[in-house]
């Protein structure tokens, strides 16, 4: 197992200089897919309608409904909920995607700019939520033509880095976990066996024995997420030939220092959270049976839990109130993004179709109330004072900048005369 910044016995001298950024809410945003075959054939009418870029109507009346090319016989959409009046219902959301939306577009407006927090010590979440079809490992992992959030994330994230290392020394490390029948589980060294979450008095919450890994640059990365993503626990079931059933959750440790950085330096720590949650099923509609009930029985208890978790960090509205994150592993795993140290984005993945109508429409209710979640964001920074047995490793990293610094002035020095020669050569 790699280990990963561990604190050295010889820096006795260490606290924490917490840096308060305020209270936010959480960003919600909602993303409508396209309707998929199953969706097209039967015909039915569509029940989310975007107004714009904030705001949609679930179940529009008439005079409300969208408009659609003839694709039945009769020349109109046949609607699903026949005897029932329309809600009608508006949801105001920090941003909607419609079905045309691309990953680059998610991308832009949902981890882009929590990335500028990541890097000035600030923890960031991002988690997608919905039912089981609804396009959640589409919006985050994607395909190899249309790459999802965390691969356009990590992209994003080494070039920021690489713009900084002139200036800082960043230590990067990774970990990728599923949550699947209440067990954990190292995606990356499955062969781990089952973990267990353990409360460290210094470090808060842990997964005992997940390893974590360091890797170099963005194609390491992703070479990871790969090996991950195969690991991971995927069954089909009637909403969806690959539905993943476990709770993924893949997670970016970045250290970072000055380069000038003396006997006493500043240690800046964050982490950044990607998760990809499993979908809920209605057992009332599903013919699964055997090991998929019982999956879908887990999945919809830790979702049950979430939901709980959401509607009480509501209702407190950044006050003190018992928040049940003990019911489920998930929750607990989820505890900091959802009301601790850290930003947070919530992408709401539902259905335009009637045929998942109480699907949309509860997950369309989760994420309303989740917009009124309150987190208190800090900055994270580690001051610390070496031991005199680290004055021969600090005088040989400041060797080696100025071995690189002499190496780029080099490389300048032979530009610069060619252009005084030249200059030289005009005036005569």
């Amino acid at each position: 197992m790699a280990t990963f910044l561990s604190r050295p016995a010889t820096a006795p001298a260490a606290s924490y200089e917490i840096t308060d950024s305020g209270n936010s809410n959480m960003k919600v945003v909602v993303r409508i897919r396209p309707e998929n075959e199953l969706e097209i054939r039967s015909n039915c009418q569509a029940v989310t309608k975007v107004l714009d870029e904030h705001v949609l109507v679930f179940d529009p009346s008439p005079d409300n409904a969208p408009t659609f090319q003839d694709r039945g016989p009769s020349g109109h959409k046949r609607r699903f909920n026949l005897g029932k009046k329309h809600k009608d219902l508006r949801f105001a959301f920090d941003r909607v995607f419609d079905e045309t939306s691309s990953q680059v577009d998610v991308f832009e407006h949902t981890t882009r700019h929590i990335i500028d927090g990541v890097l000035d010590g600030i923890n960031c979440s991002v988690f997608a939520y919905g039912a089981t079809g609804a396009g959640k490992t589409y919006t985050m992992l994607g395909n190899l033509e249309n790459p999802g959030v965390m691969f356009l994330t990590m992209m994003e994230l080494y070039r920021r880095i690489n713009q900084l290392r002139d200036e800082k020394i960043f230590e990067v490390a990774v970990s990728y976990c599923e949550v699947y029948n209440e067990t954990l589980r190292d995606l990356l060294v499955p062969s781990s066996g089952t973990l267990h979450l353990r409360d460290d008095g210094q470090n808060g919450l842990v997964v005992s024995g997940l390893t974590k890994h360091q890797p170099q640059t963005a194609n390491d990365i992703l070479s990871l997420l790969e090996i991950g993503n195969g690991n991971r626990t995927q069954h089909p079931t009637d909403a969806n030939a690959t539905s993943s059933r476990s709770h993924a959750v893949f997670q970016v440790f970045i250290h970072q220092k000055a380069r000038t950085a003396g006997l006493s330096t500043q240690v800046t720590c964050a982490k950044m959270s990607l998760i990809d949650l499993a979908g809920s099923e209605r057992a009332t509609v599903s013919t699964n049976r055997g090991s998929r009930l019982r999956e879908g029985a887990n999945i919809n208890k830790s979702l049950l839990a979430l939901g709980n978790c959401i509607n009480a960090l509501a209702d407190n509205k950044g006050k003190t109130g018992h928040v049940p994150y003990r019911n489920s592993k998930l929750t607990r795993l989820l505890k900091d993004s959802l009301g601790g140290n850290c930003r947070t984005v919530m992408i709401a993945n539902v259905s335009p179709s009637a045929l998942s109508y109480e699907d949309s429409y509860n997950t369309l209710k989760y994420a309303d109330r989740a917009k009124q979640i309150k987190t208190k964001c800090v900055r994270n920074v580690l001051n610390v004072d070496f031991h005199v047995v680290k004055y021969k490793k600090i005088v040989q990293e400041l060797q080696k900048e100025i071995s690189e610094l002499k190496a780029k002035l080099a490389k300048k020095t032979p530009k610069k005369q060619a252009v005084n020669t030249t200059e030289a050569e005009r005036l005569q």
